[in-house]
């Protein structure tokens, strides 16, 4: 019988830990007494989504000469839940930071590679309480505390025209579109 007890007890701490562990992640988002969007300091740390070269929604040509790198991050918890369900839960947060392309240095001899700092940062936020429209976008100069971009600006109706998983571009995520494809939740009409 005290064995049982011990058991029981055994099961009941697991059980307790695994409710825990189950229970949902606060979002990493957090906010000035004004409503700007602190820095999302350590965003390197979390889930790598993707990667693009030269990319641009524009008809106009590119600057010749010069590329630039795209790299999005996703935070931990948003991705294990995008991975679950197919759409991103309140309080996502994606990162996309920028930084310029070269393709001569070290023993390159073909090809191109991200070169230098970070120029800049942007981030898309998912919060249907504080947000019309659920989504906001904010673009960093630096670290300091960012405005979010108003929504007059381009960016919201261009993801709302052309996301294809809850106003986001999960068509040029590989790994996510697929996951998204067999979920059911990517839109087919934007699709590469």
């Amino acid at each position: 019988m005290k064995y049982l007890r011990g058991l029981a007890a055994i099961c009941l701490v697991q059980a307790a830990g695994f409710a825990h562990s189950a229970s949902p992640e606060p979002s990493p988002a957090r906010y000035t007494a004004d409503g700007r969007l602190e820095f999302p300091e350590g965003y390197r740390e979390w889930i790598f989504v993707t990667s693009g070269l030269d990319m641009s929604y524009s008809q106009l040509p590119s600057m010749a000469g010069h590329s630039m790198f795209d790299n999005v991050f996703v935070d931990a918890a948003s991705y294990r839940e995008f991975q679950r369900s197919g759409t991103w839960a309140p309080g996502t947060m994606l990162v996309m930071e920028t930084r310029g392309g070269t393709e001569k240095g070290s023993i390159n001899r073909r090809g191109h590679y991200q070169a230098g700092a970070v120029m800049g940062v942007e981030v898309h936020v998912k919060d249907p309480q504080r947000y019309k429209g659920g989504w906001a976008f904010f673009q960093f100069e630096n670290t300091a505390p960012a405005t979010m971009v108003p929504t007059s600006e381009d960016c919201y109706s261009c993801h709302r025209e052309h996301a294809i998983v809850d106003t986001t571009f999960v068509q040029f995520y590989p790994t996510l579109l697929e996951i998204a494809t067999a979920k059911g939740t990517a839109s087919t009409a934007q699709r590469p």
